[in-house]
This record gives structure tokens, C-alpha cells and sequence, in this order.
């Protein structure tokens, strides 16, 4: 932008000081300094015109409808001070924009009005393409090819009804960072011009037109995402309606076969399934080790790594579109004689060609292993050449096999099992991957596994899905989140959770997940097999953080975890009463006889557990067994990292990590303090630029804040002040309502050997399915220097596992 003049920049300075303010008449009018007179501005269809000041403080002022502690002369003023002459009106948008986002760290309240005057800049874009109406909108974008002609006519069809039925008013809903990601990425954008051709309310109603057979329940859907109540994945956001609904997020293949062909077929069935948005999950133990015998060639195998750096290039190249970037995780079995090759993939030093930075990289571990390292045991390494069947054994049958081939002498290396736990501690510690998964808990808690050769082999790219997979069947599984921060009532000054209005969210979203099911866009067969027959879907929530905030719950209280046991609960119990209800309209899915819950085994009994109120699951039982479930699994908690910041909440099961915390965007970074807080802080005349001031110093904690009361204290800690044993306690909780499982990072400011040892064998023996990142913070401080030599890895482990109690991330 052209620096504004000096007459300019005077005209802008004598205008601060009389502009009005809120309370100012009606009749208010600013008259600016001769000099701005001749100045003009562009508008958006090239035309240029006089510059009116008064215009931009009206524009401004506007979008404070219903926000109290915002200034608008603050935004006008500085939008004015960046006028030149032939400035486009594009630009000053902008600038008010950009103005009201900086300050959201003084007041949150300026994140809903640069949403507001976002929004406006939206409007106006669709509005110049003379699109008036939600109907319009699906015309123009079927007329550019982006539209199909099965949503098309369903508009069509019921246009008066749909268009009267958009609300422009929940605009207001949105901060600032939840608009700019839905403008940015998923309003659809005309393919050469790149303006958007839809109102976030027209991407609301299309999403929900699209994934609705009848006019009422799109309406329904549609009211519940534009009030921020629920939201499908990115793919079904992404896709919904278009020429290639591809609405699936995650995809689970086995391991390929031990051979050339088998590889590269998989490695074109990943591409392919990148290519439309899908995350990947691929399982490599089936490939045989370093050094073992290729009989066509009477060659020694170069081992898995190879293979997994082309797949790692592949995945680089197919990415989505540009959308996302490609995105998979790969799973080996721990018994592998490649393990160790395999751990130092993400290690940031040795030989390049044997480094994989764009895999992500899962351990699924046997029990077996766990007792091990317990024991202080020997492990042994195999050739999955020589031990083709433990892939496809869990439990007792795997234990039994494992030990036969260990004293047959099939066992290409012996190794201590701490030893080898070390390394994977270290992996976890360095570079946050390597997760650890529990494949006997995933196999003995899922559904699927009733009968004999149905294999849970491995998880999804984020850990929470758990499906069966073989080399004809691809686990398929539909995602959405309900937003637990709008299920909070505050009515009559009492803070209560709503466990109404979660039931009825909890069954609008899996008829929504189900209908996606028959709508899908399958990029290879095995896929559409899989997801035919046992029609999976993985209903999710976010924002817990916010529920704890808004009933003032400690985050590792008894209350916290009672409540969100009771919560998970309830959304398995109307999960499954929703997808009965399916079930008897469109009967049960093709392999519901080969699933626990054909037999009356629902997810709680896998882990010992009874739920309080045994009549109303008697109940269910009897209705599920009887007519049986139009989806074999119904809930997963997925990260939602986008879909949270469009609603406005903390992500998934995750406490904050900071009470301050940088956003970026396409526009810039912002910093963004916590609004409970903020609102909390107001209340005790505590929220001052002194206050803000020493949070910031004290990088977003206000543990050291004596001013704070206590108790308001103990409700903001962040997550690196929270004992790790509380989220492990109370993922273990509600893990007995999730029949897939759950995405569960967990947070250590400084990693430790021994801190993180007692760590995961702690969330082994509460009987958790899977763990997902582990969350270290940036060494932003100077380090403390430490008296005495550190222990050895295995002296650490020994130490932590004979002394849990001591263990300083559990406490």
C-alpha cells in the first residue's frame, strides 16, 4: 500500500479527534479537512469516487452492533490514517480488519468485530457476482462445474424454502479466526477469478442440502452447523455436494503383501486416496526384514526403509490439491527385526536416505512387550518372512505363537525390552512421533473382532479410529464433532451441562454420518467394499476445555471427570439408539452378525465397566439385538484442530496449552488471550494492560499471579501444569463409551526417560487403545543446570516403573 500523503495524513490526524462515538446523535457528521476532499477511493467494480469519512466510521460502527467493550474509533481512525488517494475500498477492508484482530489481545470482543466486518467484505463479494439467494449460489457453481446435478435439482426443488430459510444473523457467531479459516479454505471460490461464490451461511446450507435426503432434516442439520453446534470433518466441508464427494477422512490399509507388487499397489492405492483429502494409515509388517532371503533372486532384502522413503515421497507429491498437505502415518509391530531402522526415520541426524520427515511414524504393541519391559525381559526380533502369522494374532493367540517361535529359534536378534522401550522414549521425546498404540486393548474393545481373521492391524493418521482391515477390505471412517461449549445452559444464573440438547445433536449427526456413507466418492474398491459392509462412522466432540471454563471445573478435579464420563456416556447410549433407529428403517448393516453387539456386547463390558442406570442399557441391548445397528462403530474423538477454530472452541479432549496464544493466518499473527478468562478477570476489575503485561511475561500462565483468586487459578492452569495421570485417568473413563478410540496427546514440558516411561506403561495398565503425540514445550528459557550425572535410559525406566508414584508427569 502506497504510503498516505501529508495532507492525507493530517486530514487523518484532525479527524481523531472529533469522531463520534456510539453515543453520539444520529445526525452526527464528520467533515473532514479540505485537503481529503479531492482525495478518492476504488470501489469493487472499478469506478472511483470521492472519499467519505463518514462512511467508513458508519461502516465500522455498524459491526459493533451488540458488543459493548469495543471502540470503533479506534479501528475507524486507523483505517482512515491508511487512506491515499485511489485507495480501493478492498484495501481499507482489510486494514479495519486487520486493525480489529491486532487488538483481540486487549479485549476478545475485537475478534468478533473483525468478524463482523469480514463478513461484510464476504457478502460483498458473492453480492458482486449478482448471487443474491442461497439457490444462486448452488446455480453458479454447478454453471462453473463445481456443483453436481444431484444437489442442484434438490435446491432447485425446494428453492423458496431453503433460501428463506438462511439466517444472516448467525454470522455473529463467529470470531475472527473461525471466519478467516472458513473464508480461506472452504467457501467455494470461482476457478479462474478466486473470488468466493458463497455467504458462510449458503456453505452451511449447501453442506447440509447435500448430505439430506428430505428438505426438513437439511433445514435441522443446517440450523445445528450454523450455530456452531456440530461439524462434519474437513473432507465432508471440503466436498459436500461437488463434482467429487469424496466426504471420508480417514483410510486404514493393511500392511501389503511381502512383495514387489503387493508394495506398489499400495502405494498407488495411497495416492489415490490423498488425492481427495483422505488420511492415511498403512501397516508395514507384513514386509520382511533387512538381510532376509529374496528366493526369485537369491538376494538379501535391503529391509522396510527403502520402501518407506519412496512411500514418503509420494506422499510429499500427492497433496491434496493443495489443500492439505498429504498425510500418513505408518505402523510396525515392535516384534519386527526392523524396528530399530524404523524408530530413527524422523531422527534429524544421520544418512538422508534413510529419513522419512513427511511419515508419520505408530508402534503397535502386543501386551506381550508391555509384560516385558515390566519384567525387565528379553524380546525378540523376527523376519515377518519366517513369522507370517503373528500379524494376524492378538491376545492369548498371539502370546502362545510368539513364544513358539522364540523357542523354535526363529528369532533374527534378542534385544532387552527396556532397552528397546528406551529408544522408542526417545523417539517420542525428540520428535514427538512414534506413538504408542496397544494392539490387544484395540483388538479385544472392538466390535468388528467377534470372529476369527477380523484384525484390527493398526489406527488412522491421528489415532482414533479402530477398524479391521485386510488386503480386500480398506477401513473407511466418517467424521464430526459436537461442540460441547454450546451445550452448556446457563439459564436462571445455574451453569449446567445440557444433556437434552446433546441428545438431540448426538442423533442429528449419525443420520448425517450414515447418509455419508451411500453419498461417497470411493477412490479404490476395497475402500467401498469395506465401508459398505460394516458402515463405520466416528462421532467426535470438541471444546471441553470450554465446558470446564464455563462451570469453573478444574480440569483434573473429580467433578471434571465425572462429567466427562457422564458425557461420553450419553452420546454412546443416543449414538446407538440413533443408529437402531436406522437400523429398523433401512435395516441393520451387511455384517452386523459378525459383531460383538449382534450378541448383546457393547463397548463398557470390553473394559469391566457398569453404567449407572443398567435398566436403560438392558433396554438397548434388547432393542439392538432384535433389530440390530445400521453401523458396526459409532464413536471416535478426532483431533478437530480446523473444524474447532472455525467453531470458536478449545479443540477435542484437550486442556489450553497457554491462557495467550498466537494465531496464524493468511493475513498475519495475532496474539489471542483467553476469553474466559478474560471475562472472569473483568469481573474482579483484574483485566488491566498491567495484567496482560505479566501473562505475557509469564508466557500465558497466571500461576504466579497472586492477585488471582485461587480457585480461578487452578481453572486456568494450562496443560503443562496439569498432572499427566489426570488425562490419562480421564481418557481411561470415558474410553469405556468409545467403541473406537480416542486422539490423546499428552504434555511434558521437559521429556524425561523415566518421566515418560511410567507414563505410557501407566496408560497400558488403565487399558487405553491408542496415544497420539507427545507434546513438549520450545526451550524458550535458559536451562537449569543439574547437579550429578543422568541415569542410563534403562536405570531410568527401572526406576519409574518400580516408583510410579514418583513420576512427576503423572502426579
Amino acid at each position: 500500500m502506497t504510503a498516505p500523503s501529508t495532507a492525507v495524513a493530517e486530514a487523518a490526524t484532525a479527524a481523531s479527534s472529533p469522531l463520534p462515538t456510539p453515543a453520539d446523535p444520529p445526525g452526527f457528521v464528520l467533515t473532514p479537512p479540505a485537503a481529503s476532499v479531492s482525495m478518492t477511493v476504488t470501489k469493487r467494480s472499478g469506478r472511483r469516487e470521492t472519499v467519505d469519512l463518514n462512511k467508513i466510521v458508519r461502516a465500522v460502527t455498524r459491526c459493533c452492533d451488540g458488543l459493548h467493550a469495543v471502540d470503533p474509533m479506534r479501528v475507524a481512525t486507523r483505517t482512515i490514517s491508511g487512506l491515499y488517494d485511489g485507495a480501493s475500498t478492498r484495501e481499507l477492508d482489510e486494514l479495519s480488519i486487520r486493525t480489529a484482530a491486532l487488538l483481540t489481545a486487549e479485549e476478545p470482543e475485537y475478534g468478533r468485530l473483525a468478524a463482523h466486518l469480514l463478513a461484510n467484505v464476504i457478502g460483498k463479494e458473492v453480492e458482486g457476482q449478482e448471487i443474491h439467494a442461497f439457490s444462486q449460489s448452488v446455480q453458479r457453481g454447478h454453471e462453473l462445474g463445481l456443483i453436481n446435478a444431484r444437489l442442484l435439482g434438490f435446491v432447485q426443488a425446494h428453492a423458496r424454502k431453503l433460501n428463506d430459510a438462511i439466517d444472516l444473523s448467525l454470522d455473529r457467531r463467529f470470531d475472527y479466526f473461525g471466519l478467516r479459516t472458513l473464508y480461506d479454505r472452504y467457501l467455494l471460490r470461482h476457478p479462474t477469478a478466486r473470488t468466493v461464490i458463497e455467504t458462510p451461511q449458503q456453505f452451511f446450507m449447501r453442506i447440509a442440502c447435500a448430505l439430506s435426503t428430505d428438505v426438513t432434516d437439511a433445514l435441522a442439520l443446517y440450523r445445528r452447523m450454523a450455530q456452531l453446534d456440530y461439524l462434519p470433518s474437513s473432507p465432508t466441508l471440503f466436498n459436500a455436494g461437488t463434482s467429487h464427494e469424496q466426504l471420508s477422512s480417514c483410510f486404514l490399509l493393511d500392511s501389503p503383501d511381502d512383495s514387489l507388487e503387493g508394495i506398489y499397489k499400495r502405494y498407488t492405492d495411497i495416492a489415490k486416496l490423498s488425492k481427495f483429502s483422505g488420511g492415511i494409515g498403512v501397516s508395514w509388517t507384513r514386509v520382511r526384514s533387512q538381510g532376509a532371503l529374496i528366493r526369485s533372486t537369491n538376494g538379501l532384502s535391503n529391509g522396510i526403509v527403502p520402501w518407506l522413503k519412496t512411500l514418503d515421497a509420494s506422499v510429499a507429491a500427492v497433496n491434496q490439491g493443495g489443500k492439505r498437505k498429504g498425510a500418513a502415518c505408518v505402523y510396525l509391530e515392535p516384534w519386527h527385526a526392523d524396528v530399530e531402522a524404523f524408530l530413527e526415520l524422523r531422527d534429524n541426524t544421520g544418512d538422508e536416505a534413510r529419513r522419512t520427515y513427511h511419515l508419520n511414524l505408530a508402534n503397535w504393541i502386543p501386551d506381550e512387550f508391555m509384560r516385558r519391559v515390566e519384567a525387565d525381559g528379553p524380546w525378540s526380533l523376527f523376519d515377518p518372512a519366517r513369522v507370517p502369522q503373528l500379524t494376524d494374532l492378538w491376545g492369548e493367540a498371539f502370546d502362545a505363537a510368539y513364544r513358539a517361535a522364540e523357542a523354535a529359534g526363529l528369532a533374527t536378534k534378542t534385544v532387552k525390552a527396556r532397552d528397546l522401550y528406551a529408544r522408542m522414549m526417545r523417539t517420542l521425546a525428540q520428535t514427538g512421533n512414534g506413538w504408542m498404540n496397544f494392539k490387544d486393548k484395540a483388538n479385544r474393545a472392538c466390535n468388528q473382532t467377534l470372529r476369527e481373521g477380523h484384525v484390527v492391524h493398526l489406527s488412522n493418521l491421528c489415532t482414533e479410529i479402530l477398524e479391521v482391515t485386510s488386503q480386500d477390505e480398506t477401513a473407511v471412517c466418517n467424521l464430526g464433532s459436537v461442540n460441547l461449549a454450546h451445550h452448556v445452559d446457563d439459564a436462571d444464573g445455574r451453569i449446567t451441562f445440557d444433556f437434552d440438547k446433546l441428545a438431540e445433536t448426538v442423533r442429528l449427526a449419525v443420520r448425517q454420518l450414515d447418509r455419508v456413507i451411500d453419498l461417497n466418492f470411493y477412490p479404490i474398491e476395497t475402500a467401498r467394499r469395506a465401508n459398505l459392509r460394516w458402515r463405520p462412522v466416528g462421532l467426535g466432540v470438541m471444546g471441553l476445555q470450554d465446558v470446564f471454563f464455563r462451570m469453573r471445573l478444574p480440569f483434573d478435579s473429580d467433578a471434571a471427570r465425572a462429567l466427562s464420563r457422564e458425557i461420553a456416556e450419553a452420546i454412546y447410549y443416543h449414538a446407538l439408539s440413533a443408529s437402531n433407529e436406522l437400523a429398523l428403517e433401512h435395516g441393520p448393516h451387511p455384517g452386523f452378525d459378525d459383531t460383538r453387539a449382534a450378541h448383546g456386547e457393547l463397548q463398557f463390558d470390553a473394559w469391566g465397566i457398569v453404567p449407572a442406570d443398567t435398566a436403560r442399557w438392558g433396554a438397548l441391548r434388547g432393542r439392538i439385538r432384535a433389530h440390530g445397528l445400521r453401523n458396526s462403530l459409532l464413536v471416535a474423538i478426532a483431533p478437530t484442530a480446523t473444524i474447532a477454530s472455525i467453531a470458536g472452541c478449545y479443540e477435542c479432549i484437550e486442556p489450553q496449552v497457554s491462557n495467550l496464544f498466537k494465531r496464524e493466518t493468511l493475513s498475519g499473527d495475532f496474539l489471542v488471550v483467553n476469553r474466559h478468562l478474560v471475562d472472569e478477570l473483568k469481573t474482579l476489575g483484574l483485566w488491566t494492560a498491567s495484567m496482560r503485561d505479566r501473562i505475557k511475561l509469564a508466557e500465558g500462565s497466571v500461576q504466579g499471579i497472586d492477585e488471582i483468586p485461587d480457585t480461578l487459578r487452578q481453572v486456568y492452569r494450562t496443560a503443562w501444569e496439569l498432572p499427566m495421570r489426570s488425562l490419562i485417568d480421564m481418557a481411561a473413563d470415558r474410553g469405556a463409551f468409545i467403541d473406537q478410540s480416542q486422539s490423546l496427546n499428552l504434555f511434558i514440558e521437559t521429556p524425561t526417560i523415566g518421566a515418560m516411561s511410567s507414563m505410557y506403561m501407566y496408560a497400558w495398565k488403565r487399558g487405553l487403545k491408542t496415544t497420539y503425540y507427545l507434546r513438549s514445550r520450545p526451550a524458550t528459557r535458559i536451562a537449569k543446570a543439574t547437579i550429578g550425572a543422568a541415569p542410563s535410559p534403562a536405570a531410568a525406566i527401572a526406576c519409574s516403573l518400580e516408583n510410579p508414584e514418583s513420576c512427576e508427569a503423572c502426579q
